[in-house]
């Protein structure tokens, strides 16, 4: 396969929408016996076609197992966190083997943030990552969490004081220069658009506050990586289906697999960063997966 100009996406099918400004070509539209996320993977890796700048950048193609093109994306997904809500927290500490709760104090202490600081949990789910800023920061009314999913803000456990918002990352309830510190834990794949994001994190977050964002990153090595998908897309599901409600648990666990594996680089995400205007700009890995991004807002 090659192209020598600028592939338009098909249609009236399904579209293969930029990421980091990347046009998928006619090809994309074959029915391919591999996952989607896995031949979007072979097909960034081949290079044939070209890049142009693009002011939308979905940190995924559009995964067409689980909807039916971009516009479905935002509903599907609020929807599958919305009927596995009850069952994340438990779900989370399977997957990340009851590691997450270290790990997240760690990150966000190295990231910069201090006792005092007002912070900002962006895609705060069920609490978290605000749980454990609360701990960091010592005052529980100094954080605000917003999610664009009610089920998840329903049954959110966090300390009494903190505020729980509903919204979404490119439309973040708050005035400017709102929060020190901003952060995010492992939402970072399920939202519509970088620039949109990190222009409305940039705008809430003060002159001189800071940003750190958790994900979980597909390792470059083949053992790790083929360790990582026997897990998530084999172990975990059989596990959520006994744990968890049957059907979305398991489906839920796949979905994060396929974001994970479909998702655009770090560099891509650091890129994003720095157009956005932020300083400071760094990617940081634990354990080959654990990926950590952070920002500083200039001021």
């Amino acid at each position: 396969m090659s192209c020598g100009t600028i592939c338009a996406p098909p249609r009236p099918t399904w579209a293969c929408p930029p990421v980091d400004s990347f046009i998928a070509p006619a090809e994309c539209n074959r029915k391919a016996t591999a996952s989607r996320a896995e031949y979007y993977l072979a097909l960034f890796a081949s290079r044939n076609c070209e890049w142009q700048p693009s002011t939308v950048q979905p940190p995924h193609p559009p995964l067409l197992r689980y909807y039916d093109n971009e516009h479905d994306r935002s509903t599907w997904v609020r929807g599958i966190f919305d009927r596995t809500a009850r069952d994340y927290d438990r779900l989370e500490a399977i997957v990340g083997l009851g590691t997450g709760s270290w790990y997240r104090r760690l990150a966000l202490q190295g990231a910069g943030l201090k006792r005092g600081m007002t912070v900002l949990d962006v895609g705060t789910g069920t609490g978290l990552l605000a749980r454990a800023a609360v701990q960091i920061v010592g005052d529980a009314t100094q954080v605000t969490g917003v999610d664009p999913s009610p089920g998840m803000l329903e049954h959110a456990k966090v300390p009494p004081g903190v505020r729980l918002l509903t919204g979404s990352a490119e439309g973040i309830p708050l005035a400017d220069s709102s929060a020190d510190f901003l952060c995010m834990g492992y939402a970072l794949r399920h939202i519509s658009d970088l620039s949109a994001a990190f222009a409305e994190f940039y705008r809430v977050v003060r002159p001189g506050g800071r940003v750190c964002v958790l994900e979980i990153t597909l390792p470059t090595s083949t053992v790790p990586r083929a360790i990582l998908k026997a897990w998530l897309n084999v172990l975990v599901p059989q596990i959520a289906q006994v744990v968890g409600r049957p059907g979305d648990a398991p489906l839920l666990i796949r979905y994060l697999w396929d974001t994970i594996a479909a998702c655009a680089p770090p560099d891509t995400i650091l890129r994003a960063f720095s157009e956005a205007g932020f300083l400071d700009v760094e990617h940081r890995v634990e354990l080959a997966i654990f990926s950590s991004y952070r920002a500083r807002k200039p001021g």
